[in-house]
């Protein structure tokens, strides 16, 4: 049977400077979602990249003294070095100044102009240079950038010009008959009540006050708007071209999620849905607003000096504790925040207390009492019944949840299995049952079942924690990945090894102050 399909995507990640943790948390839970769909059985494909032009990187590259092109290969490289430092699973990288994607950019611009999409006109308005957009007065916040709070500027210019307004009535249409298709629901109402509503403005779709970007190939001096550049990467590298498409791009899409920042639903929503109609080609399925990662209280930004980067974080903590703090944090429609004071309280109590500390006491217990080797003798009590019955039920649990990208609480119900776990020891006592010969095969029932919540749980931690995930099978010695309980298993485990060890807090503070 063939298997059922799932593409995923991230934003792809502006190249003006190094990202810093709240822009790779995307990319993390993009990785958790495609792996946790392969676990089950899907055929994935999992895109993220880079996002490369516009008048911003051309400035950026002008105070660093080198071409665009130079400046734009060194921060790629930066930010494909940081997704696989956090050991992301992307099935593609891709970049908007590969030639292939400018040259299909092209094309879809001019077959738009064709079409009568798109007109040459002008353009007054109020500039913001950082988001590359232009607002009308009524869009502006206390006079600044709706979206990020900076200094704007009056620009007049020629420009094309994109009639957004011919497709209001078809995308409200879609998004009322579509009710999952923006994600969370504030987010939606947001888009429905500011943007929708009060009447879609023509979209200005390029530029002539700059020249980094992908050119209008029948009017030069325009380069096209780069979020006409930037969203169509969602097709342009799995096959899409005007004329013709891909056997990938049929298999693919539509879309199935697209994962992005909360700052920029209106151009994936609004924007990215009409280009989409306007192509006669249909509309992903799902875009999920994700919230931002805070530090303390606030949004990190260089000049407020409270950035953290992913590297860093990595080589204080370890990769699969960072994964685990920002997958674990982050709440479904509000915005997390991280600090070290929480990421040491977050790795003891769950990561060392809980999980480590059950994985230890229990292979070190089957070692001790059985000299490694267990089995299921079923010697079962009251307390056991409750039990497995968790063991079994997870699986339903957390496919609900992740179904609903609600990934920081299925990640709280395997621990919550791993804590229900010590209490079973806690319970069964199977040092007291050591002690009597004939309480042997109740013992080594006991041991069974630990084995069997480590195990289950193990399965499921492959999709946020990979690395741990492997040294806990490699303790186990199975290769047994089943979701369910299972009866009949033979555990000859390797030796107990320490997974986290618990953090001296005010030591590991004082070295970070210290750096």
């Amino acid at each position: 049977m063939e298997k059922q399909k799932y593409y995923i995507s991230t934003a792809i990640a502006y190249t003006s400077s190094k990202p810093h943790i709240g822009n790779t948390y995307e990319v993390v839970l993009a990785d958790a979602i495609a792996r946790f769909k392969r676990l089950k059985g899907y055929d994935v494909y999992f895109q993220t990249g880079t996002d490369e032009h516009g008048e911003k990187i051309e400035l950026k590259a002008k105070e660093a003294g080198i071409e665009p092109q130079a400046y734009v290969d060194q921060i790629a490289g930066e930010i494909k070095h940081i997704w696989d430092i956090m050991n992301t699973s992307y099935d593609r990288f891709v970049r908007t100044t590969d030639p292939h994607h400018e040259q299909v950019v092209q094309r879809i611009f001019k077959k738009l102009y064709d079409q009568g999409d798109i007109y040459l006109g002008k353009y007054e308005g109020w500039y913001c240079t950082p988001c590359e957009s232009f607002f009308t007065e009524t869009q502006l916040v206390d006079g600044k950038c709706p979206d990020c709070g900076r200094e704007v500027h009056m620009a007049s210019e020629e420009a094309y010009f994109f009639r957004l307004s011919n497709y209001q009535d078809r995308l409200m249409k879609y998004i009322e008959d579509h009710p999952d298709f923006i994600q969370p629901e504030s987010r939606k109402n947001e888009m429905i009540n500011n943007f929708i509503k009060p009447g879609l403005q023509d979209l200005c779709v390029s530029r002539t006050s700059f020249s980094w970007g992908v050119p209008v190939d029948f009017n030069p001096k325009h380069v096209i708007y780069v979020w006409i550049d930037a969203l169509t990467n969602y097709i342009t590298n799995i096959g899409y071209d005007v004329d013709h498409v891909s056997e990938e791009f049929v298999k693919y899409w539509p879309a199935d999620l697209h994962l992005i920042g909360k700052d920029i639903i209106r151009f994936h929503t609004i924007y990215w849905p009409i280009i989409l109609m306007a192509l006669d080609l249909p509309l992903p399925k799902q875009v999920f607003g994700h919230p931002w990662m805070l530090f303390g209280n606030d949004k990190m930004s260089k000049s407020k000096g409270n950035v953290m980067y992913a590297d860093d974080l990595v080589d204080l903590f370890g990769v699969d504790a960072i994964r685990y703090y920002v997958l674990h944090e982050m709440p479904f429609a509000n915005d997390g925040t991280i600090t070290y004071d929480l990421i040491i309280d977050r790795v003891n109590s769950d990561l060392a207390n809980i999980l480590g500390n059950l994985v230890n006491r229990t292979i070190s217990m089957v070692h001790k009492y059985f000299d490694g080797t267990v089995c299921n003798k079923h010697v079962q009590e009251e307390n056991d019944f409750e039990f497995i019955s968790e063991i079994r039920t997870l699986d339903q649990r957390i496919s609900e949840k992740m179904d609903r990208l609600e990934v920081g609480d299925a990640l709280e119900d395997i621990i919550n299995l791993l804590r229900r776990s010590n209490k079973y020891i806690d319970e069964t006592t199977p040092w007291v049952l050591a002690k009597e010969e004939a309480k042997k095969d109740r013992l080594e029932t006991v041991l069974y079942h630990l084995l069997e919540a480590i195990r289950v749980a193990s399965t499921f931690l492959e999709a946020f924690l990979p690395e741990t995930s492997a040294k806990i099978f490699h303790q186990l010695n199975s290769e047994n990945h089943a979701f369910d309980f299972q009866e009949n298993e033979v555990y000859q485990v390797n030796k107990a090894e320490v997974l986290f060890a618990r953090i001296d807090k005010e030591e590991k503070l004082r070295d970070i102050k210290s750096v």
